[in-house]
């Protein structure tokens, strides 16, 4: 260990960007059993180890799998990996890990943050290419839990209650699991049939999952509350933000969710709608998030003939990953910086033709701590575009059985619970992820579900 004078940090080989930008397929190629192993030797093995206790919401075990990989112990290492998370090869694809563990990493300043979210995708890759598999004792308790939604948040409670032997039966609206990770992030980021083999990890472990199935239509939620020990919601946060602006409702306005969403079906031979096409097109992009990057990266691949990121922030303040606003960069996008839209623009005809909008400067720190939009009089500006994409956030969706069930609500719509167990106001349901907190990241959503399978565990088996 402690090699990281010696040996450089090191990312996954990229495909180049040539080939990468006429296929949807993921992009970085992970580590083999000697780069892993030579990428943890770098770790200094910190007696406090931030990576953990600051940057990580699951608080993985992280010096103890890098010890392990570097020592080219696989089983141990996966075994470590999987403990507290509930899919590290997941999480090592999709976290923005440099604002969170290798963004703590004490090698950072200096020496280059330790590869983490690399070797943790690497780890489980690896175990599973070797035949290695998770333990899983059966359901052995009687004790059986309703789950609402199979995306991060569902997926992680699931999977706890399950190594403890609870019965699960998950309910999904959507004819495919995973939520956003099925529907919503691109397979260049995520290939899908690393989601699909989690879920048959959890059916193999006696998970029962119903597709198709909308809750207060095709099931009664208080049929579940009866029936089921405990209920735990795991609804996301769905409904998508606009901007607040004059033309937004325009057909080729789209939200980035129903943008990405049809894709999504189109590549899975899933029924799709041709008016979500951007082939030829002029593609603007309202966001900076993950989500943005998300779209501008998607939209390249089905061959628009330009495409623009529209930032009211500066380039330094874009909440996103850096890898992927990189990424962007070298697929083609180009980024208009503190630049505010105003109104779509239409011709007399009725197509759209363009974003207006306003220079804007950064003022001083809000009570959020961040710095204001101000914006500038007199540099307003038209960018063409023939469709618009708004990635500005979700909000939790209005659900009338929520509030029939007496689960309190908070002034946003948000499901009110206990900060220590996930809990809601009723006593046998817990929830947790983007219905309880807001949209937020997918790591975040599995420590909620993990914490809510804890204290479902303590209520149900003590």
């Amino acid at each position: 260990m402690q090699s990281f004078v010696e040996t450089n940090r090191e990312e996954p080989v990229k495909e180049d960007v040539s080939r990468r930008v006429h296929t949807f397929e993921e992009i970085y190629r992970f580590f083999g059993d000697r780069a892993v192993a030579r990428q943890a030797e770098r770790c200094v093995q910190c007696g406090d180890p931030f990576c953990t206790t600051i940057g990580c919401p699951l608080q993985n075990h992280i010096p103890q799998w890098l010890e392990a990989i570097a020592e080219k112990d696989l089983e141990r290492a996966f075994l470590l990996s999987n403990e507290s998370s509930p899919f590290p090869e997941i999480l090592g694809r999709i976290c923005p890990h440099n604002r969170l563990c290798e963004g703590a990493c004490t090698l950072e300043d200096g020496f280059g943050a330790i590869s983490i979210g690399a070797i943790e995708a690497s780890i489980t890759d690896l175990a599973f290419k070797a035949g290695y598999t998770l333990p899983f004792p059966g359901i052995t308790t009687g004790r059986r839990v309703a789950v609402i939604g199979s995306g991060p948040t569902g997926m992680s409670c699931a999977h706890f209650l399950l190594r403890a032997g609870i019965g699960v039966e998950m309910f999904e609206r959507a004819d495919l699991p995973g939520g956003l990770l099925a529907y919503g992030i691109p397979g260049f980021k995520l290939d899908k049939a690393t989601v699909t083999r989690r879920f048959e990890i959890l059916k193999a472990a006696g998970m029962k999952l119903h597709l198709d199935t909308e809750i207060g239509q095709d099931v009664p939620f208080a049929r579940l509350v009866e029936q089921y020990d405990a209920v735990f919601l795991g609804i996301g946060a769905t409904n998508g933000k606009r901007a607040g602006i004059p033309g937004e409702n325009h057909e080729h306005c789209f939200l980035a969710m129903e943008y990405l969403t049809n894709v999504q079906r189109r590549l899975g031979d899933r029924a799709w709608m041709e008016r979500f096409g951007v082939l030829g097109k002029r593609v603007v992009v309202i966001g900076g998030g993950d989500t943005a990057m998300d779209c501008v990266r998607t939209a390249i691949r089905e061959g628009a003939q330009e495409v623009t990121c529209l930032y009211r922030r500066d380039e330094a303040n874009m909440p996103g990953s850096r890898k992927e606003y990189y990424n962007a960069v070298e697929e083609g996008v180009t980024f208009l910086f503190q630049a505010a839209p105003q109104r779509i623009v239409v011709d007399e005809g009725g197509a759209l033709v363009g974003v207006d909008a306003i220079r804007t400067t950064l003022g001083d720190p809000g009570t959020d701590g961040r710095r204001r939009i101000e914006e500038l009089p007199g540099s307003e500006h038209c960018v063409a575009a023939d469709v618009v994409i708004m990635a500005l956030g979700f909000d939790v969706a209005g659900l009338p059985w929520l509030a029939d069930a007496g689960i309190a609500l908070g002034r946003w719509g948000e499901l009110l619970i206990d900060a220590g167990t996930g809990r809601t106001s009723h006593p046998k349901i817990y929830a947790g992820g983007d219905c309880q907190r807001g949209a937020d990241l997918a790591v975040t959503a599995a420590a909620d579900g993990r914490r809510a399978a804890l204290a479902i565990m303590d209520q149900l088996l003590g």
